[in-house]
């Protein structure tokens, strides 16, 4: 996809996520606007998936380790035509399959149920694995948060994946800034976070996560063949667009009014 019509395709991804969020009256708008570039970006660029045949078995994997930011998800896989758009405002409805985070067995298109932060890269580590066993040639992707990385897990998987060689898999950590708690240098930081991933062994990229031209290239280098394992990371703004709540963490998990919904619809709208 030509990098203008990306940028129009993600303005329009961010309404849905807030009118999903207003609509649904909780959820998570910060790490959802903060990370839906990038999944835009895979899922009309590199990525290998067939909407219309979401099981078939040479898809490449994608495991949404920050799985509280599925409304980022949904959006696009609803924009690929995984499910109709319209369902989009079933979030967090009883009985839905736009569970508050992702389900593998109701939803078509979601590989793994994630939400217990910091298990999904290991998640991804067995399914690249599996590939190999099974001599496949897909690729996992697995996006993860920046607070999650505080857990010991995703480190463990990271050994892993390097004493393995695990060239089949890429992950994609989307550095907001912020958590719950508050900003993450102050809860936990984590830099120098390339150093950190440069000394488990695997091949690191450094990007603006709000400029497509870096994204797509960073995801076009990371889909080529390799030794081992590859890691993404994307420097990004929590609650990227709307102005009251980017770099605020205290819309990492709670869900606009009607009214907040409104402003942020008329300031996304206009470009």
């Amino acid at each position: 996809m030509e990098i203008d019509a990306l940028r129009a395709l993600v303005r329009e991804l961010r309404i849905d996520i807030i009118r999903m969020l207003e609509r649904a009256g909780s959820g998570h708008p910060g790490g959802s606007l903060s990370v839906v570039d990038v999944l835009a970006a895979l899922y009309t660029g590199p990525l290998r998936h067939k909407p219309e045949d979401p099981s078939w078995p040479d898809r490449d994997r994608v495991v949404l380790s920050k799985g509280h930011c599925c409304p980022a998800l949904y959006a696009v896989l609803a924009r690929c035509g995984y499910f109709p758009r319209e369902r989009l405002c079933e979030l967090r409805r009883l009985g839905s399959p736009l569970q508050g985070h992702p389900d593998r067995v109701r939803l078509p298109g979601m590989e793994a149920s994630t939400g217990s932060l910091g298990q999904g890269l290991s998640v991804a580590v067995g399914m690249a694995l599996a590939a190999r066993i099974d001599k496949k040639g897909f690729r996992v992707w697995c996006v993860l948060g920046d607070g999650e990385m505080q857990e010991g897990q995703g480190w463990e998987a990271a050994m892993s994946a390097k004493k393995f060689g695990l060239g089949n898999l890429t992950a994609i950590v989307d550095l907001n800034g912020g958590q719950i708690d508050g900003p993450v240098r102050e809860v936990m930081d984590l830099e120098p976070i390339a150093d950190k991933f440069r000394a488990f062994g695997w091949g690191t990229a450094e990007i603006d996560g709000h400029d497509f031209q870096q994204i797509t290239d960073a995801l076009a280098h990371a889909a080529q063949k390799r030794h081992g394992p590859a890691v993404i990371l994307s420097r990004t703004v929590k609650g990227k667009g709307v102005y009251f709540m980017e770099g605020k963490a205290e819309w990492h998990g709670k869900a606009p009014t009607r009214e907040e919904a409104d402003r942020a619809v008329e300031e996304l709208s206009r470009g």
